[in-house]
């Protein structure tokens, strides 16, 4: 498969009772790209402030950005066109910290476009982090998964990742389902931040399918509030089959129906990554998914008000 993104890791390292820890590209959020993003005059005209993990720079006017040149970070901050109407949706941004520094607030909360008879879209989105491409601008609220080529090119064995991190999860049992037409309804559910990491090894077939096994797993989510800081918590990273641990939960196994997420293939396509089944723990991964996330639902559903601070994303090797 052809990759866009030549991942090299610059790293700032520690060692920690005979571990050594990494932080990752950009993961303490002290640099950031400001996009500012005109809206169509049918919405205001306002100007919306959109952030992208990355290099220091400022970019003026409704133009997409090239996610996967400058950093492998992307979010659920976009830039969106529909029908010739231009918005911005911003829910990921810097934040300032006690003592100094920035970390990144993550926020659920609706993002709407409201043109009288000729468009009228609402979506719930919960404030997200993640490592891949959003393609822009984004036309219309279906599919989204496959808006984004999800993952990048990743080889090495980490056995957990560090972050600082604080939480407002919300008791309440219901959620939003705002899936674009209307104003979406509520639903039952408890809403959850959640971080995840799945270690891929893929392979494309001649047709232009892509296929993965999962080498390394883990998926914590975070059910209450934690309003104070946690700062250097661990997440630990489980390679091969882990269906037989005792701490399995059912979320932490393969895509459901085999594939949830897409990725570009060597003919420039979208496709679903079809996750086929478990890797034997030892094979050295080509693919590294990580989410950070205010909402543990699919797109378009979540907990309005629920929101995920994040700081310092490490990872931990032996």
């Amino acid at each position: 498969m052809r990759l866009r993104f030549l991942f090299v890791l610059f790293v700032v390292s520690s060692y920690c009772f005979g571990q050594k820890v990494e932080l990752f590209p950009f993961g303490d959020f002290e640099q950031r790209t400001v996009r500012y993003i005109h809206e169509s005059k049918l919405l205001g005209g306002n100007t919306k402030t959109l952030y992208v993990v990355g290099p220091t720079d400022t970019i003026d006017g409704n133009k997409p950005y090239p996610y996967g040149k400058y950093t492998p970070w992307s979010c659920s901050n976009a830039y969106a066109n529909v029908m010739g109407i231009a918005k911005g949706a911003c829910t990921a941004q810097p934040e300032a910290r006690e003592g100094g520094g920035y970390c990144m607030r993550l926020d659920t909360r609706f993002e709407t476009v409201i043109v009288a008879r000729m468009v009228d879209i609402t979506v719930a989105i919960a404030g997200t982090l993640f490592l891949g491409k959003t393609n822009e601008p984004v036309r219309n609220a279906g599919e989204p998964y496959k808006k984004i080529d999800m993952g990048i090119p990743f080889t090495r064995r980490p056995i957990g990742v560090m972050l600082d991190y604080k939480c407002r999860i919300s008791d309440e049992q219901t959620l939003t389902k705002a899936l674009g037409l209307g104003k979406g309804h509520t639903v039952q559910g408890h809403d959850e931040a959640e971080v995840y990491i799945y270690l891929q090894k893929r392979w494309e077939d001649e047709d232009g399918n892509v296929y993965a096994t999962r080498i390394g797993t883990t998926r914590q989510r975070f059910v209450k509030d934690q309003l104070e800081w946690v700062n250097d918590y661990m997440i630990p990273i489980h390679y091969g089959d882990i269906t037989k641990r005792t701490d399995f939960k059912t979320y932490q196994g393969l895509f459901p129906d085999g594939g949830e997420f897409y990725c570009e293939n060597s003919k420039g396509k979208m496709v679903k990554i079809q996750e086929v089944g478990w890797g034997n723990g030892n094979e050295q991964p080509t693919h590294i998914i990580m989410m950070i996330t205010a909402g543990c639902y699919p797109a378009f559903y979540g907990h309005i008000g629920n929101a995920l601070w994040v700081d310092n994303v490490r990872f931990v090797y032996e």
